[in-house]
């Protein structure tokens, strides 16, 4: 039991929900931003299914205004930001996605800076690691940073590496006395903890409604949202020095191996699952009217390696397969009645 407070952003999400169990159970008191207070109920009746929610609390905040931000880091030891824009479709302008990531978390880290917050913890994303170095390069650690002027950069992946350069920057010009870290996630999967499902997720409901005739040949670098969970509170409790950057994957999937894998433990309920591997210039051909295959186009073929040993080390963490969690997504998914 502790009585330390963390303000967690965006407490809606997949992972912000996960990660607010996750410090619920190692007993903090979470206070979750929201930018509805009318949706503080409903999040709390979710969560209430999954753990104990007596230490909990929410604070009405936008990334959008600097209304509210004074109010919700007010008592806060600590801030988990897992708030950020993501679209459903590509934006006409990326500036429009862009933006509200950067000045959204400059707004947050000014607002816990200004009222002696001591950790705060950002969440990033691979995107701001791997993305624009095609086949030059396939292998990534902690060091490695996303090619921004590459050819085939989305909105999206801009938008993540931008927002975690601007939280550094600011805190090598500001942000002396307070620890600062992020966790970079792969690709989320896990259970959802109830019919809203995350972004993430969204691929294995595709592979087990049948919407895909076949799969790209696409390697997705994955993870469990209960370790991105954990990782946060881990990045929070850490002795490390502040700065570290830790990327959350624990393995790397071929769409056509995650279609099997899911044959092979769901039976019947994934037989519309993928079962041929889709050529590249089937995808390329589709990307001329389709816009999500269109961003896929630079990734195809590439043999992604990530090294993450030194986050493994300084957070101690052993991560869940990546079968697993696959199929925690997948069984989630089928008990809420989702496919």
């Amino acid at each position: 039991m502790t009585d330390k407070r963390v303000l967690i952003t965006g407490v809606s999400g997949f992972i912000a929900g996960h990660t607010a169990l996750e410090f619920l159970k190692a007993g903090y008191h979470v206070r979750g931003s929201v930018r509805n207070a009318a949706k503080g109920d409903a999040i709390a009746a979710v969560l209430g299914q999954h753990g104990d929610i007596s230490r909990l609390e929410f604070v009405e905040a936008d990334l959008g205004s600097d209304e509210g931000w004074a109010e919700a880091v007010k008592g806060c030891d600590c801030v988990a930001h897992l708030a950020s824009p993501f679209p459903l479709a590509q934006p006409k302008d990326e500036n429009d996605l862009i933006r509200p990531a950067v000045e959204g978390t400059l707004r947050v880290l000014k607002a816990a800076k200004a009222a002696g917050v001591k950790r705060f913890v950002q969440t990033s994303s691979m995107v701001a690691v791997i993305q624009g170095h095609r086949h030059e390069k396939t292998s990534f650690t902690e060091d490695d940073w996303s090619n921004l002027a590459a050819p085939g950069i989305t909105a999206y992946q801009k938008s993540k590496t931008l927002a975690e350069k601007a939280g550094r920057q600011f805190m090598a010009e500001h942000g002396s006395d307070m620890h600062y870290a992020t966790v970079n996630p792969g690709l989320v999967w896990g259970p959802a903890l109830d019919r809203d499902i995350g972004s993430s997720v969204e691929i294995v409901r595709m592979f087990l409604a049948g919407k895909y005739p076949g799969a790209p040949k696409l390697k997705l670098l994955v993870v469990d949202v209960r370790d991105i969970a954990k990782m946060h509170r881990l990045a929070m409790e850490t002795g490390e020095p502040s700065g570290g950057r830790y990327l959350g994957v624990c393995g790397d999937v071929w769409m056509m191996d995650m279609a099997r894998m899911m044959r092979e433990e769901l039976g019947a309920k994934a037989n519309k699952a993928p079962k041929f591997l889709l050529p590249n210039f089937v995808i390329k051909a589709i990307g001329l009217v389709d816009a999500a295959a269109r961003t896929a186009i630079p990734d195809l073929d590439l043999d992604w390696k990530v090294d993450n040993s030194r986050t493994r080390q300084a957070l101690g963490i052993e991560f869940i397969s990546p079968r697993e969690a696959l199929l925690a997504s997948a069984r989630s998914l089928i008990d809420h009645g989702i496919v």
